[in-house]
């Protein structure tokens, strides 16, 4: 017993300590424990409405003051969360990114492309203002690649993907160029979310038609269209409907059912390009779609298709509601017996008494009786317009809008949507051979003419038929429809018209319209012209913004003109151009500073027309 007093008194002595400092510990951390901790968006807002507003929700020790308080809490705070945190499970990494075999831009073309997708970053930079814009040349710089089939550097795509994302107009011509490596690493960023499903136009062009082992593979082309990503899918059924329309159509048809409705109009609008009358059944059906907007859509490629039996019912319908009247026939020639295959005699009565133009002869004959046929002013020919009166089922199932836009009236609304869908060439047939000038000329009765070329017009754009455009149209002389004046301002659209001719007689149009009328009418005309203008229409342009300048008017009324001649000018105007860079002679009258800010803007058209020479030069592959 006494010796093991000592032993438990040594070992009571030696683990006392410890013991202690344990026990102390341990009842530091219950006590820790036990202290509310405050929230992490408690922390954060105090810091950031700051601590002499808010009061911060740690209480400071000994000696310390509030902000320092708050910033030991939220490191605490941190390194607590970051310890709580479980390690995850490792996820497999990405796939290898696809080949892309197109060349590579040339050194100075990456350089500039790195340049121009930086400068697009920095935005609101400080710099002169007759220096070009490097933005608005992204666009075209993008479109000058893509013409050349090159790939995009890889350093480069994920700018390349931010800009894309930034601008919806980059979006086609920038997928274009960054290929199929561009929708791999789009997959690995949901910012880049739009590149897997916005892939339309141009972009259907960075996956290269099938090549024939491929196109061998049907097993392989129903699987990629079965699962793949939507812009795959939409670049599958493009190549499949640019090389087998019938096989493509096939495709769409087997998962119609199944699509989601706006992925069904989606594929329905590419049905565009290669449209032809066998995709007429296809069409029909979709006439029933539950979707509104694919029956619309369905509804506007069959009349796009003028043997269709949509087009016929349309036809019929506006038959009925369209009609020429007070019209002479053209008189047949003479057969060899004296009198002309209808019947009549050559001296224009017919066998039955009755004159050639089908109203009886009551006038003055050799045996001396009158007549009391109607007059040259009853007999000139003119539209009569009866619109319908209802909207019935089947117009409806054939795409006929029932309700009109606020404003409108039901009858014009749905008459204007009859002659819309109705074949063009059809008027022709009805009103006695007239050629579309003839019958655009033609006076329409009751004030109907409005609302009926206003129909036409769309038609001439939706069935591209350039000889209507050119009658709707008219000449270039005639002095713009102002929104003022009583004329038909609402069916002149002739941005629209202009699309359905051919590029140079487009350009020659404008430069006319330009020379009769200015700039003040022509922002949106310029803007369906091709890039860069034919001579005679940048002639114009210039021409005319020249002349605003010696008027003294204000230079900042025709920036969206100079904008447009920025991009648009053939480059190798540069230098004719030269001259307009002096500062003008104040004139009395002008704006003030006028001269200075004319002087700056032909600077800066110059300064990019030239860069414009340089940007082609480094893309040219020779």
């Amino acid at each position: 017993m006494t010796s093991t007093t000592p032993v438990a008194s040594s070992t009571s002595a030696a683990s006392g300590p410890s013991v202690a400092s344990s026990t102390s510990a341990a009842s530091g951390a219950s006590a820790a424990s036990s202290t509310p901790t405050a929230s992490w968006d408690d922390l954060v807002a105090a810091a950031l409405l700051g601590t002499e507003r808010r009061t911060p929700p740690v209480a400071p020790r000994p000696g310390q003051d509030a902000p320092s308080a708050l910033l030991d809490a939220a490191a605490l705070s941190t390194v607590r969360r970051r310890a709580g945190l479980r390690p995850a499970p490792a996820r497999p990494g990405p796939g290898r990114a696809p080949e892309d075999p197109r060349p590579a831009l040339p050194t100075a073309a990456r350089s500039r492309l790195a340049l121009l997708l930086a400068d697009r970053s920095a935005p609101g930079r400080g710099g002169s203002r007759s220096a070009p814009d490097l933005a608005e040349l992204l666009p075209q710089w993008l479109a000058l690649a893509n013409h050349h089939s090159y790939r995009v550097p890889d350093a480069l795509l994920p700018a390349l993907l931010d800009a894309a994302r930034a601008r919806t107009d980059l979006r086609a011509e920038a997928l274009t160029l960054g290929g199929p490596r561009a929708l791999w690493l789009a997959r690995l960023n949901p910012d880049w979310k739009f590149a897997l499903r916005g892939a339309t136009g141009r972009a259907s062009a960075a996956h290269p038609e099938p090549s024939s082992e491929a196109a061998a593979a049907p097993d392989e082309e129903q699987r990629l269209w079965e699962e793949g990503l939507f812009a795959e899918r939409v670049s599958l059924l493009a190549a499949a409907r640019h090389r087998d329309p019938a096989a493509g159509l096939a495709l769409l048809s087997g998962t119609w059912s199944t699509e989601r409705a706006e992925d069904r109009l989606m594929f329905l609008d590419s049905l565009r390009d290669d449209l032809s009358p066998s995709d007429e059944p296809f069409l029909e059906q979709a006439l029933s779609d539950r979707s509104r907007n694919v029956r619309a859509t369905a509804a506007e490629l069959l009349s796009a298709l003028p043997g269709s039996a949509l087009a016929a019912r349309m036809a019929e319908r506006s038959r009925h509601c369209v009609s020429l009247t007070g019209d002479e026939p053209t008189a047949e020639a003479p057969t060899a017996e004296g009198s002309t295959h209808d019947g009549s005699t050559h001296d224009g009565l017919t066998h039955d008494g009755s004159t050639h133009d089908g109203l009886t002869h009551d006038g003055p004959t050799a045996d001396g009786l009158t007549h009391d046929g109607p007059t040259a002013a009853e007999r000139t020919p003119r539209i009569t317009v009866r619109p319908p009166d209802e909207c019935d089922s089947g117009m409806q199932r054939d795409g006929i809008v029932p309700k009109p836009p606020s404003g409108r009236g039901e009858r014009s609304w749905w008459l204007g949507q009859l002659v819309e869908a109705t074949p063009l060439d059809r008027w022709t047939e009805w009103f006695g051979g007239r050629g579309p000038a003839e019958i655009v000329a033609v006076p329409v009765a009751d004030g109907w003419q409005a609302d009926l070329h206003a129909a036409w017009c769309r038609a001439a754009v939706r069935q591209r038929s350039a000889e209507w455009c050119r009658a709707l149209l008219g000449t270039p002389a005639v002095a713009p429809v102002t929104a003022g004046e009583a004329a038909p301002a609402a069916w002149r659209d002739p941005a629209k018209l202009l699309s359905a001719l051919p590029s140079r007689e487009r350009a020659e149009w404008v430069a006319e319209f330009i020379a009769s009328h200015g700039l003040s009418d022509a922002f949106r005309l310029l803007g369906v012209c091709a890039v860069p203008w034919a001579e005679p229409l940048g002639r114009a342009v210039v021409d005319a913004l020249d002349i605003a300048r010696d008027a003294g008017s204000y230079p900042w009324s025709f920036s969206g003109v100079m904008g447009l001649a920025e991009r648009c000018l053939d480059p190798t105007q540069a230098d004719r151009l030269e001259v307009l860079t002096a500062i003008p002679d104040e004139r009395e009258g002008a704006a003030p500073g006028a001269g200075g800010y004319w002087a700056e803007a032909f600077q800066r058209l110059v300064g990019t027309l030239r860069l414009r020479e340089v940007m082609r030069t480094e893309l040219d592959p020779t």
